[in-house]
This record gives C-alpha cells, structure tokens and sequence, in this order.
C-alpha cells in the first residue's frame, strides 16, 4: 500500500475500533468513501480487502459490507486439517459427480471416502411491506409430497449468484425483486456433499409478468412470516435453503439495521 491509500485503512480501521458502527451495521458503499476519502475505486478494494482478511468486515453481496456481529465464542487453535491425497471420478455429468478422495484424518489411517459434488445453488426470500414471504407451493417427486419453497436455482456458468438469485425469482414467480442482499453461504450436506448454497434477502418486489419457467413454478402465494413456525411444525417447509432463509428473517426481524427490520 502507498501513503494515501495506508492513511484510508488507518482512518477506517479507527472507525470501526472506535465503536461508530455497530456490530452488524451496514458499510458506507464504496462510492460514498471514494467521494469522502478521496481514493481512486481500486485503491480502495484494497484497503477493503484487508480490513476483511482481517475480520473487521464482512462482504455482504456485490462490493457491500457490514460490521461483523458480535460473538462470545472463540475460534478454536491447535486442530489440524484432514490431509487429501487424491480423488477419482465414478460418476460425471452436468448434474452430478460422484467421486472418492483419498483421505487421512489427524492420527487415522487413510481411507477412500465418497464425495458428491452438486451445482452452486441461490436461493431468494422476497419480503413485502405487510411482513410476507413469496413462496411457491410445489410437488417434489423425490420425497413424493407437497410443500412451500422459496424460489431458486442452479448458478449457471459465467452467471454470478446474484443475477441468478434475480433471474430465478423472476422465472419461477413474475415478481421482480427491488434489490438484494447476500446473507449467508451455506453447505446443505457439509459431510459427503459439495453443493455451496447462496441465500439472498429482497425487500419488496414488482409484478412484471408470468411465470416463464412452469416446471419450476407451482402455486405462488404471499406467505405472512407468522405462519412461518407452524408451517415448520407441520412439516410443510421444503428444502434446506428455504429453512435456512426463513430462519435467518425470524431471528432478525425485530433486530434494529438487520435485513429483516423494515
């Protein structure tokens, strides 16, 4: 780093020790701080960049950060990672590949172990201003049952989870959400499979058609959130990302600058 561009990440990581923002706060954008600071974009992604390697913030979507909340658990030390000494394909096509790896856990003797690596997955939940959820009432042949899911899809190449999270809204219930915000990645089956869930959260949404893709598409509903536990409870909730999204807007909707308080 130069001087002018130390001088910024010596003035942001003041203010974030300093207690001005929060746990959990919302950043100033980049365009804010490269008015204010006067640093060029890129400059700034740096110190950025930094600040995140360091764990003074957390990347919230496209070039948006927060404040990490604040919690009472430390990391633990001293725990070594499992050794990968290979891995062979059994199985490959553009759905799903089923492979074996070549393991060895800290004090065990290698083993082959199955892995299966899935799509890169996002997932939307779409709230409105009358605290309700758009979900989708669907068949799943797998399980052989109904349920309520939120809309998402598979990330296709060159597409980045964001525009996928939109472009799946919109094909799957012909709301178009007014913008979006990354709230968690997520691993559904973290022992055996490889499938990155992305979850997103919009706040409202514009009625711009039909649904486009009628696999997908099902019965669509604004859900009210407080119907949220009771669905839970009967069982009606579909799908990990549908659960874990859900979740996330419950445990946050009465917390002031959460994504949820609106």
């Amino acid at each position: 780093m130069g001087p002018k561009t130390t001088k910024v990440y010596e003035t942001l990581r003041e203010r974030l020790t300093s207690g001005q923002y929060a746990p959990g706060d919302k950043f100033p954008s980049e365009r804010s701080l490269t008015e204010e600071l006067g640093i060029g974009r890129t400059a700034l992604r740096q110190v950025l960049a930094r600040l995140v390697a360091e764990g003074a913030l957390e990347v919230r979507g496209r070039s948006s950060y927060r404040v990490p909340r604040a919690v009472s658990v430390s990391t633990p030390e001293g725990l070594e990672p499992w050794q990968v000494h290979g891995e062979r394909n059994l199985y490959d096509n553009r759905w799903v590949k089923l492979q074996l790896w070549d393991v060895e856990p800290p004090g065990v003797e290698r083993f082959e172990h199955h892995v299966v690596k899935l799509q890169h997955v996002a997932i939307t939940a779409v709230v409105d201003d009358q605290e309700r959820v758009l979900m989708m009432w669907r068949y799943r042949f797998v399980p052989g049952r109904f349920g309520w899911e939120l809309p998402g899809g598979i990330v296709d190449r060159g597409e980045t989870p964001a525009d996928a999270a939109l472009r799946e809204v919109v094909e799957e219930t012909g709301w178009r959400p007014s913008g979006l915000e990354h709230v968690v990645t997520y691993q559904p089956m973290v022992g055996m499979v490889d499938s990155p869930h992305e979850v997103f959260v919009a706040h409202g949404a514009q009625k711009v058609g039909e649904p486009s893709d009628l696999e997908e598409a099902g019965h669509i509903e604004w859900v009210p959130l407080s119907d949220v536990p009771g669905l839970m409870a009967r069982g009606e909730l579909l799908g990990s990302g549908t659960l874990v999204a859900l979740l996330h807007i419950l445990a946050n909707r009465n917390r002031p600058g959460s994504t949820a308080a609106h």
